[in-house]
């Protein structure tokens, strides 16, 4: 990792260049590749304390931290424990973000499409609505709140589930003010 310092109103040793390159040696196991990452670390001295500003360049995004202390190492400590903690935010959100693709790509986010032969609903035949497509659903137990999940992160207008606390057949289903009904059969 490339690290770049600038102080202001005090000086960086080799001492704190030292230590600031071990404290980001922890941070590169959070990054998405730590050899192309860029660091970049600003020292600023006022009155009786000090100001370390840590900004690492990552292809997850910028992480910035900046932290006040009493002591150089203590702030510099605290910023990079802070750009730590982004760092490892932003990692889980993308292996997030990975297996939710995934689960898409093999659950196949679409339903199967069933279509029913031509013939079958010729037009003026005098019957009243037919069946135009079947859709065939795998339906799984889980919770309701682990429903409304999947309802979220999908394309799907419903989701048929067996629910874990009844063991009935319910529907979740998204209503046009954006919020979820939930049908429920009473047996």
């Amino acid at each position: 990792m490339n690290v770049e310092y600038f102080a202001r109103n005090c000086t960086i040793d080799d001492g704190i260049k030292h230590y600031v390159e071990e404290k980001l040696k922890k941070l590169a196991k959070f990054l998405a590749d730590p050899e192309a990452a860029e660091a970049r670390l600003t020292l600023e001295k006022e009155k009786h304390h000090f100001v370390a500003e840590v900004q690492v360049n990552d292809r997850f995004g910028p992480l910035v931290a900046k932290e006040t202390a009493d002591q150089v190492l203590d702030a510099v400590n605290l910023a990079v424990d802070k750009v730590e903690t982004q760092a490892e935010r932003a990692r889980k959100k993308h292996k997030e973000r990975r297996r939710r693709a995934q689960r898409q790509e093999t659950n196949g986010n679409h339903w199967p499409v069933e279509v029913i032969a031509r013939d079958s609903v010729a037009p003026g035949s005098g019957r009243g609505p037919r069946i135009i497509e079947t859709t065939r659903l795998q339906i799984k137990p889980m919770s309701i709140e682990e429903a409304a999940l999947e309802l979220e992160d999908g394309d799907r207008l419903l989701v048929v589930f067996r629910d874990m606390d009844t063991d009935r057949l319910s529907v979740l289903y998204k209503r046009r003010d954006e919020n979820y009904g939930l049908i429920a059969p009473e047996l």
